[in-house]
C-alpha cells in the first residue's frame, strides 16, 4: 500500500472574490446556467443518480444503438453506456452535416509564418472536414490500419493533425499522438508499446521561425524499431530536405488523392479504445493512458458546453446570418497533450462551435501574437496555461493594450495551479476586469475537467480551481479515505465519471498501484482489493465555501521541521513580489531541518540586481516577503536567480530536475522533453 502524509498545511488566502458577471457585461448572448441554485440541483442529481443524469445528457449526441445500462463500476473498472455503439467523428462532424450545418465553419487554423499579406489562415467547414477526414481514413485503411489498431501521430499544429485524429476515430483505430517537441526515442518508446505499424508525421514544423525536423526524428525512431513500422505518411508543410524510403514513405497528398471522399463511421462499442496518450514521470517509463469512446465523448461534450458556455452560432439550418455574438473558441494548447485532445478537437467540435488552432509560438514574430489573433478572429473563449500568462506579464502590458480584446467572454486556465497575482493580471488586462475566469483542474487520466467554476454561476477566487463539475464527487481525504470537510489533504474522486481512464496500456498492475491502491476504504487495500477511490496524486485544500485549492503534487509537499506545505503556496508568495516574474520551489536536503526549501526565481528585467551586494539584498527581501506572507517556516533556504526555468515544450516546469540541482546530484532522469537543455547547464554551472 502506498502511503502519503495528509497533514499538508495551507496558508493560501482568498481575500479577493469576484461575483459572476451578467452575460451582457461581457457581450455574451446568454449564460447557459446563470444561477447557483441550478448548478447545485444539477450537481446533486448527477452524483446521486448518474444513470438518469448522464442518460439524459447522452441523448443530445448521436448513438447507433442505445445502451443497456449507463454505468457499472467495480473498482478499478468502469463501463459507461454498456451495449451502446457510437462514433466520436460522427458526433464531431457528420452529425452537424446531417443536421444541415455542413456549411458552418468547424475549424479555423492560423500558421506561424507571417508574409507580406499576413499569416496563412484556413477555415474549414464541417462538410469540407467530412470529406478530408474520409479521404484520410480511407488512406489509413489502404496503409493496412484496421479497427482497434493504434496509429502513432507525430505532427506540428496543422489542421491535418486534427483530421488524422478524427480519421482514426472514424474507422475505429486508436490514435497515439506524440507531442512534436519530443525526441526520437520518445517515438520509439511509445510506438513500440502501442505496436503501431503506421506513423503519421510532417516534413517539419514551424517554431519561432525555425523548422523542427519531425520527419528526421521519425526516421531515426523507425530505424530503431527495426521493421515494425510498415508505413510513414508524411505531410508536406515546411519543404525542408528530408530522407525518403520509397518502400515505406508516402506523402499525405499522394495517399489521399486516389481515395474517395466517403467513408462510413464505424459503429463502435462505447467501451472501445478511443486513444492512448502517454504520460512521463520520474520513473522514466511512459504510461499509455487508455480512454474509451462513449464516456469520453459525453464528458468532453458536457464540460465544453457548460464550462466555456458554448452556444452554436446558428439556431437552425441554412439561416442567412449567425446569431448575435457568434462564438470562436481558442485553446492555445498543443493537440499532443490531453488538453488539445479534449478541448481543441473533441469537446468543442461536438458542441458545433468553431475551434481555433494556432501553429506556432506566442511571441513570434512579436510578443503580441496571441492578442493579434484574438483581435483578428474575434475570439470569444480563450483557454491557456498559467506559464503562458506569467510570460505575458513579463513581456509587458503594452503588447496587450495595442489590441482590441472586447470579443472575449470567458477566460480559462489549465495545466497547473495559477498564482493569485497572475490570475489578477489575467482578469484585469485580458478580461477587461469583467470576464469570468474558469480555472480548471483535471488530468490526462481524468480525460476532462473535474473542478472548475461556471462562468455565469459562481463567485471566483484568485488561485482556486472552484467546485466539482457535474458528476464529480471530489473530496479531501486522509490515507484511509476519511474525508476532511475543510482543510488540507489528498485530493480524491470517490465515484466513477464518464471520461475516466480505463487503464495503463499493457500494465494493469501499474494502473492499480498508481491510482487505486492508496485509500484503504473499508479495508479494501488491506485485503488486496483496489480502493474504490481514485487517487489524483495532488494535494489540495478545501475552504469553508467548499472551494478547492490545489497545493501541488502530493510528492511536491515539503516537510520542513515537521511542518508541511505545498510548493505552489511558496511559489505564489514569491511571484506576488513585484520583482519576481516566475518561481519554482522544490525540497532540498537540509542538515538541521531534514528538508529545506529551494527557490529558483526569474526576475523582471528592471529588477535585475546590479552587483553581488544587490543580489544578496534582494534574496533577503524575498525571504522576508515569504515570511511575511506565509510564515518564517516557509522562508527559502536557497534562492537561485535564473533567466529561465527548465521547462517542457508545453511550458511545464520540470521540478524533478530542479530537485536534483538543489540536492547537488547528477540527473539520471529523462530530459528529452526539456525544451532548452542550456537552461539546465547554466543552473548546474552556478553550483
Amino acid at each position: 500500500m502506498t502511503t502519503h502524509s495528509t497533514t499538508n498545511e495551507s496558508h493560501t488566502a482568498a481575500d479577493r472574490v469576484f461575483a459572476p458577471p451578467a452575460a451582457d457585461d461581457v457581450g455574451a448572448d446568454r449564460w447557459l446556467i446563470d444561477d447557483a441554485a441550478t448548478y447545485e440541483r444539477m450537481h446533486a442529481e448527477s452524483v446521486a443518480d448518474p444513470a438518469t443524469f448522464y442518460g439524459t445528457i447522452a441523448k443530445e449526441l448521436h448513438w447507433f444503438n442505445d445502451w443497456d445500462s449507463v454505468v457499472e463500476f467495480e473498482s478499478p473498472d468502469a463501463v459507461w453506456f454498456k451495449g451502446a455503439t457510437t462514433n466520436l467523428c460522427q458526433n464531431c462532424v457528420d452529425r452537424h452535416v446531417a443536421d444541415g450545418f455542413g456549411d458552418e465553419i468547424g475549424l479555423i487554423w492560423e500558421g506561424e509564418p507571417v508574409g507580406t499579406n499576413g499569416p496563412e489562415v484556413r477555415a474549414l467547414s464541417y462538410a469540407e472536414l467530412q470529406k478530408d477526414i474520409s479521404r484520410f481514413a480511407n488512406a489509413l485503411k489502404t496503409a493496412g490500419v484496421r479497427e482497434s489498431d493504434v496509429v502513432t501521430i507525430y505532427m506540428g499544429m496543422v489542421p491535418e493533425l486534427a483530421i488524422a485524429c478524427l480519421a482514426c476515430a472514424r474507422i475505429g483505430a486508436a490514435h497515439s499522438v506524440i507531442f512534436g517537441g519530443f525526441a526520437a526515442h520518445s517515438i520509439v518508446d511509445r510506438g513500440k508499446d502501442a505496436s503501431s505499424i503506421v506513423i503519421v508525421t510532417c516534413d517539419g514544423a514551424w517554431r519561432r521561425g525555425s523548422i523542427v525536423p519531425l520527419k528526421a526524428n521519425v526516421d531515426e525512431a523507425v530505424a530503431v524499431l527495426d521493421g515494425a513500422v510498415d508505413k510513414v505518411i508524411c505531410l508536406k508543410r515546411t519543404n525542408n530536405d528530408i530522407g525518403w524510403d520509397d518502400s515505406r514513405d508516402i506523402w499525405w497528398h499522394v495517399a489521399v488523392e486516389a481515395e474517395p471522399d466517403e467513408c462510413p463511421c464505424a459503429e463502435l462499442d462505447s467501451e472501445a479504445t478511443a486513444f492512448l496518450l502517454y504520460t512521463s514521470g520520474s520513473t522514466g517509463k511512459p504510461k499509455g493512458i487508455k480512454h474509451t469512446v462513449g464516456g469520453y465523448m459525453v464528458h468532453t461534450y458536457l464540460t465544453s458546453k457548460y464550462v466555456f458556455n458554448m452556444i452554436p452560432g446558428l439556431d437552425e439550418p441554412n439561416r442567412d446570418a449567425p446569431l448575435p455574438n457568434g462564438q470562436v473558441y481558442w485553446c492555445t494548447a498543443d493537440i499532443g497533450w490531453i488538453t488539445g485532445h479534449s478541448y481543441i478537437v473533441y469537446g468543442p467540435m461536438a458542441n458545433r462551435v468553431p475551434t481555433l488552432m494556432y501553429e506556432g509560438a506566442p511571441n513570434f514574430p512579436e510578443a503580441d501574437r496571441f492578442w493579434d489573433i484574438v483581435e483578428r478572429h474575434k475570439v470569444t473563449q480563450f483557454y491557456t496555461a498559467p506559464t503562458a500568462i506569467r510570460a505575458f506579464m513579463k513581456w509587458g502590458d503594452e503588447h496587450v493594450t495595442k489590441h482590441d480584446l472586447s470579443s472575449l467572454q470567458v477566460l480559462g486556465s489549465v495545466g497547473e495551479p495559477i498564482n493569485p497575482e497572475a490570475w489578477m493580471w489575467y482578469r484585469t488586462h485580458i478580461g477587461r476586469g469583467v470576464c469570468p475566469i474558469v480555472d480548471t483542474w483535471w488530468q490526462t487520466e481524468t480525460g476532462g475537467q473535474m473542478l472548475t467554476t461556471l462562468p455565469g454561476v459562481h463567485t471566483t477566487k484568485p488561485g482556486s480551481c472552484g467546485l466539482p463539475f457535474f458528476g464529480v464527487d471530489a473530496a479531501i481525504c486522509e490515507d484511509d479515505g476519511t474525508e476532511i470537510p475543510e482543510g488540507s489533504g489528498l485530493l480524491t474522486i470517490r465515484k466513477p465519471w464518464p471520461s475516466m481512464l480505463r487503464g495503463i496500456y499493457g500494465d494493469r498492475d501499474r494502473f492499480i498501484e498508481t491510482y487505486w491502491n492508496t485509500f484503504d476504504v473499508d479495508g479494501a487495500v488491506s485485503e488486496g482489493r483496489p480502493s474504490p477511490y481514485y487517487l489524483a496524486g495532488d494535494g489540495a485544500q478545501r475552504d469553508a465555501d467548499g472551494y478547492f485549492w490545489i497545493t501541488g503534487r502530493s510528492d511536491d509537499v515539503i516537510n520542513v521541521s515537521g511542518h508541511r506545505m505545498g510548493t505552489a503556496e511558496v511559489e505564489s508568495s514569491l511571484v506576488a513580489h513585484p520583482a519576481v516574474v516566475e518561481a519554482a520551489v522544490v525540497g532540498m536536503p537540509h542538515e538541521i531541518k531534514g528538508t529545506g526549501i529551494a527557490a529558483f526565481v526569474t526576475l523582471s528585467p528592471e529588477s535585475a540586481p546590479a552587483d553581488k551586494h544587490a543580489v544578496e539584498a534582494l534574496k533577503k527581501a524575498l525571504r522576508t516577503h515569504v515570511g511575511d506572507e506565509i510564515g518564517a517556516i516557509a522562508k527559502p533556504d536557497l534562492i537561485r536567480f535564473t533567466d529561465a526555468l527548465p521547462k517542457t515544450r508545453s511550458g511545464k516546469i520540470m521540478r524533478r530536475l530542479l530537485r536534483d540541482i538543489a540536492a547537488g546530484r547528477e540527473t539520471s532522469q529523462d530530459t528529452t522533453t526539456l525544451e532548452d537543455k542550456s537552461v539546465l547547464e547554466k543552473l548546474r554551472g552556478e553550483d
